[in-house]
Formats: C-alpha cells, structure tokens, sequence
C-alpha cells in the first residue's frame, strides 16, 4: 500500500530536522536498550555528520517527509520510518530504490530489533556473520545482512 510515496534526494535544509527527528523516535521504540541519553547523544551526530555525509534518500507522501534511508556506497547506514508511517511500504518502496541504483545491499542490525531482523529477512537480505559488540563497543549483537538484486 505504498500509493502516494514518493522518493526524492535529500535536502538538507528541508529535511535534516524532520528526519533527524524520525530518527529519534524510531529508534526509541526500536532500540529502547541504547538508552535515551546516548540516542540523544547520536541524534546530534545524525544530523551533523551522517545525513550531510551520506547518500541519503528520502520517502515523502503528500509532500512531508515520512522516512529515508542513507547509503555508504552500497552500505546501508539506516533506514528509518516515522513510527505512525511503518507499514504502508515506505521503507520497502526505499530499499527497492536503492538496490535499482546500487545491485546490492549491505547492513548491520541490532538482532535485538526482531521487528528489523524480520523485515529485512522479509525483502530477501540474508545473514553473512554476526558479531557480539556494536560500532561503539557496547554489548549489543549486530547480524551483517546482504541482499544482491
């Protein structure tokens, strides 16, 4: 059901404040066990660094911003979608996008985030490796996911 969405190139004076704000709240619900002072931490480093510096894609329906995703070459370094806009197809509308441009995909996930873990699992992406501690070196396992188009 992903009528209406459209996939347009990042703005940055547009969208950095919309979408780091996706973000948040997002991974609030997504990742509860980072914490929410260290998301709020990262949300700062969203905005700053990782959207400017990233391929960054953005899923809009009636012309406001619902969800992006942001590329590192063929590396996703997040997809995310405003927690009332999950399940119209924004985010599978975003990957198709993005794997047209690139061939194929490559991510991390939180395996914690069983609700991620099921829909990348659901677009095909299969599990290449795991490892036990995140970018940061906290405890959390991250499952290294492929998809080739």
């Amino acid at each position: 059901m992903n009528h209406g969405i459209v996939i347009r190139p990042f703005d940055r004076a547009a969208d950095t404040e919309i979408l780091s704000s996706i973000w948040f709240d997002a991974s609030i619900i997504a990742h509860p066990f980072i914490g929410r002072r260290r998301l709020l931490e990262q949300r700062r480093l969203i905005a700053d660094e990782y959207l400017p510096n990233a391929e960054t894609w953005v899923a809009s329906h009636s012309g406001h911003a619902i969800g992006f995703i942001s590329l590192l070459d063929s590396f996703i370094g997040g997809l995310f979608v405003a927690p009332d806009r999950q399940g119209l197809g924004a985010g599978r509308r975003l990957v198709a996008h993005a794997l047209a441009q690139k061939g194929a995909l490559s991510l991390e996930v939180y395996t914690a985030n069983e609700h991620a873990v099921r829909f990348y699992t659901s677009l095909g992406f299969s599990e290449v490796s795991r490892r036990d501690v995140d970018d940061f070196g906290y405890p959390y396992q991250n499952a290294a996911l492929h998809l080739q188009g």
